[in-house]
Protein backbone atom coordinates (compact mmCIF):
# COMPACT_ATOMS: atom_id res chain seq x y z
CA UNK A 1 0.00 0.00 0.00
CA UNK A 2 1.25 3.46 -0.91
CA UNK A 3 0.84 6.12 1.78
CA UNK A 4 2.22 9.59 2.43
CA UNK A 5 3.19 12.86 0.77
CA UNK A 6 6.73 13.79 -0.27
CA UNK A 7 8.33 16.84 -1.87
CA UNK A 8 10.84 16.32 -4.67
CA UNK A 9 12.21 18.18 -7.67
CA UNK A 10 12.24 17.13 -11.29
CA UNK A 11 15.47 17.96 -13.10
CA UNK A 12 15.95 19.46 -16.57
CA UNK A 13 16.14 15.96 -18.09
CA UNK A 14 12.77 14.99 -16.57
CA UNK A 15 14.13 12.76 -13.81
CA UNK A 16 12.53 12.64 -10.38
CA UNK A 17 13.40 10.67 -7.27
CA UNK A 18 10.58 8.54 -5.91
CA UNK A 19 10.68 7.71 -2.18
CA UNK A 20 12.54 4.47 -1.43
CA UNK A 21 9.53 2.76 0.15
CA UNK A 22 7.53 3.46 -3.02
CA UNK A 23 10.34 2.22 -5.28
CA UNK A 24 10.43 -1.10 -3.49
CA UNK A 25 6.67 -1.62 -3.84
CA UNK A 26 6.64 -0.50 -7.51
CA UNK A 27 9.26 -3.09 -8.47
CA UNK A 28 11.96 -2.83 -11.10
CA UNK A 29 9.63 -1.73 -13.90
CA UNK A 30 6.26 -0.04 -13.70
CA UNK A 31 3.77 2.08 -15.66
CA UNK A 32 3.43 5.87 -15.64
CA UNK A 33 0.37 7.36 -17.34
CA UNK A 34 -1.96 10.33 -17.41
CA UNK A 35 -3.96 10.58 -14.24
CA UNK A 36 -7.04 12.53 -13.32
CA UNK A 37 -6.94 16.15 -12.18
CA UNK A 38 -3.71 16.80 -14.15
CA UNK A 39 -1.45 14.50 -12.19
CA UNK A 40 0.38 11.33 -13.23
CA UNK A 41 -0.57 7.85 -12.05
CA UNK A 42 2.23 5.36 -11.37
CA UNK A 43 1.22 1.69 -11.16
CA UNK A 44 3.09 -1.48 -10.25
CA UNK A 45 2.79 -4.03 -13.08
CA UNK A 46 0.31 -6.17 -11.13
CA UNK A 47 -2.04 -3.24 -10.45
CA UNK A 48 -1.75 -2.10 -14.07
CA UNK A 49 -2.76 -5.57 -15.26
CA UNK A 50 -5.83 -5.48 -13.00
CA UNK A 51 -6.78 -2.02 -14.26
CA UNK A 52 -6.35 -3.18 -17.85
CA UNK A 53 -8.75 -6.07 -17.24
CA UNK A 54 -11.37 -3.72 -15.80
CA UNK A 55 -11.06 -1.34 -18.75
CA UNK A 56 -11.49 -4.22 -21.18
CA UNK A 57 -14.96 -4.77 -19.72
CA UNK A 58 -16.09 -1.25 -20.67
CA UNK A 59 -18.48 -1.16 -23.65
CA UNK A 60 -16.47 -0.38 -26.77
CA UNK A 61 -19.55 1.12 -28.39
CA UNK A 62 -19.69 3.87 -25.73
CA UNK A 63 -17.81 7.00 -26.79
CA UNK A 64 -16.75 7.87 -23.23
CA UNK A 65 -15.32 4.39 -22.68
CA UNK A 66 -13.34 4.58 -25.93
CA UNK A 67 -12.02 8.04 -25.13
CA UNK A 68 -10.98 7.08 -21.61
CA UNK A 69 -9.27 3.91 -22.79
CA UNK A 70 -7.45 5.70 -25.61
CA UNK A 71 -6.18 8.51 -23.41
CA UNK A 72 -5.10 6.23 -20.57
CA UNK A 73 -3.26 3.67 -22.72
CA UNK A 74 -1.82 6.05 -25.31
CA UNK A 75 -0.31 8.15 -22.54
CA UNK A 76 1.15 5.16 -20.70
CA UNK A 77 4.87 4.53 -20.60
CA UNK A 78 6.83 1.57 -19.26
CA UNK A 79 9.51 2.92 -16.94
CA UNK A 80 12.34 1.69 -14.75
CA UNK A 81 14.74 3.15 -12.22
CA UNK A 82 18.14 4.58 -13.01
CA UNK A 83 21.09 3.86 -10.71
CA UNK A 84 20.18 6.80 -8.45
CA UNK A 85 16.58 5.64 -7.92
CA UNK A 86 15.09 8.17 -10.31
CA UNK A 87 12.48 7.72 -13.01
CA UNK A 88 12.74 9.60 -16.28
CA UNK A 89 9.24 10.96 -16.88
CA UNK A 90 8.52 11.15 -20.62
CA UNK A 91 8.10 14.65 -22.03
CA UNK A 92 4.45 14.21 -23.05
CA UNK A 93 3.59 13.24 -19.46
CA UNK A 94 5.60 16.11 -17.96
CA UNK A 95 3.69 18.50 -20.22
CA UNK A 96 0.33 16.96 -19.31
CA UNK A 97 0.95 17.29 -15.55
CA UNK A 98 2.76 20.64 -15.94
CA UNK A 99 5.80 19.28 -14.10
CA UNK A 100 8.52 21.89 -14.16
CA UNK A 101 10.61 21.92 -10.97
CA UNK A 102 8.89 21.36 -7.64
CA UNK A 103 6.75 18.24 -7.40
CA UNK A 104 4.71 16.40 -4.82
CA UNK A 105 4.69 12.60 -4.81
CA UNK A 106 1.81 11.01 -2.94
CA UNK A 107 0.74 7.48 -2.12
CA UNK A 108 -2.88 6.65 -2.92
CA UNK A 109 -3.41 3.06 -1.77
CA UNK A 110 -2.68 1.02 -4.92
CA UNK A 111 -0.85 3.70 -6.92
CA UNK A 112 1.54 6.62 -6.66
CA UNK A 113 0.66 10.06 -8.00
CA UNK A 114 3.08 12.74 -9.20
CA UNK A 115 1.81 16.32 -9.04
CA UNK A 116 3.13 19.76 -9.80
CA UNK A 117 3.59 21.14 -6.28
CA UNK A 118 1.40 24.24 -6.76
CA UNK A 119 -1.37 22.21 -8.44
CA UNK A 120 -1.32 19.70 -5.58
CA UNK A 121 -1.46 22.43 -2.93
CA UNK A 122 -4.46 24.04 -4.60
CA UNK A 123 -6.25 20.71 -5.12
CA UNK A 124 -5.47 19.56 -1.59
CA UNK A 125 -6.77 22.78 -0.04
CA UNK A 126 -10.01 22.67 -2.03
CA UNK A 127 -10.56 19.01 -1.18
CA UNK A 128 -9.74 19.53 2.50
CA UNK A 129 -12.28 22.35 2.69
CA UNK A 130 -15.01 19.97 1.52
CA UNK A 131 -13.74 16.72 3.13
CA UNK A 132 -16.91 16.19 5.18
CA UNK A 133 -19.17 16.72 2.16
CA UNK A 134 -17.09 14.31 0.08
CA UNK A 135 -17.26 11.67 2.83
CA UNK A 136 -21.05 12.03 3.08
CA UNK A 137 -21.43 11.43 -0.66
CA UNK A 138 -19.48 8.18 -0.37
CA UNK A 139 -22.27 6.69 1.74
CA UNK A 140 -24.03 5.94 -1.57
CA UNK A 141 -21.15 3.55 -2.33
CA UNK A 142 -21.65 1.65 0.96
CA UNK A 143 -18.53 3.27 2.37
CA UNK A 144 -18.20 3.86 6.07
CA UNK A 145 -15.17 4.58 8.27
Amino acid sequence: MFLGEFQHSIDDKGRIIIPAKFREALGTDFIVTRGLDNCLFVYPREEWAQLEQKIKTLPSMAANARAFSRLLFSGASECEWDKQGRVNVPNHLREYAKLDKDCTVIGVSSRVEIWDKATWEEYSKQSADSFNEIAEKLVDFDFNF
